[in-house]
């Protein structure tokens, strides 16, 4: 049994929307990064057949050209379907004391409310990075997370 190799596997994908705006800061090497937090909602019929719904919320950091293009496009609010994986990392508080948190170190992020590129030059540039593989050319990207539902998830979203 000690012969056991793990697959080394480190995948998160996670939709929600932006809780506040997000922190954009640099490194002391003038690396760009942005820190934020999505709320990311689960809905369920619970035993009497009720719906509920519970909300996690999910640290995410993105580095780079990922992170200025947070900059110029996230807000509070805004919605955003992240591709990434769990990093974990441990700081000293105010008081002395160690503290360990968990959040997704973002790899690609599908910015998922309309966006216009011609509203003014700052959301320009950012417009031209390119961050997903599926952004389109178009002037607007699409405002639904519904084209990655299948036909029976977007039925039990809309009951």
């Amino acid at each position: 049994m000690a012969d056991l190799k793990m697959p080394e596997l480190n995948s998160v994908i996670v939709a929600g929307n932006l809780t506040k705006d997000p922190v954009f800061r640099e490194t002391s090497n003038n690396t760009p990064v942005v820190n934020f937090h999505v709320a990311a909602n689960r809905r369920y019929k619970d035993s009497s057949n009720q719906w509920q719904e519970d909300v996690c919320y999910v640290g995410v950091v993105a580095w780079n050209k990922l992170a200025d293009s947070c900059r110029e496009r996230l807000k509070k609010g805004s919605a955003v379907l992240i591709d990434g994986e769990l990093q974990s990392r441990t700081f000293k508080t105010e008081d002395g004391k160690n503290r360990t948190i968990v959040e997704v170190k973002a790899k690609r992020i599908q910015f998922l409310n309309k966006f216009s590129k011609n509203s003014d030059t700052s959301t320009t540039n950012a417009a031209s990075d390119s961050i997903s593989s599926s952004e389109s050319n178009s002037s607007y990207e699409e405002n639904s997370f519904d084209k990655f539902l299948t036909d029976e998830e977007s039925n039990l979203m809309n009951e």
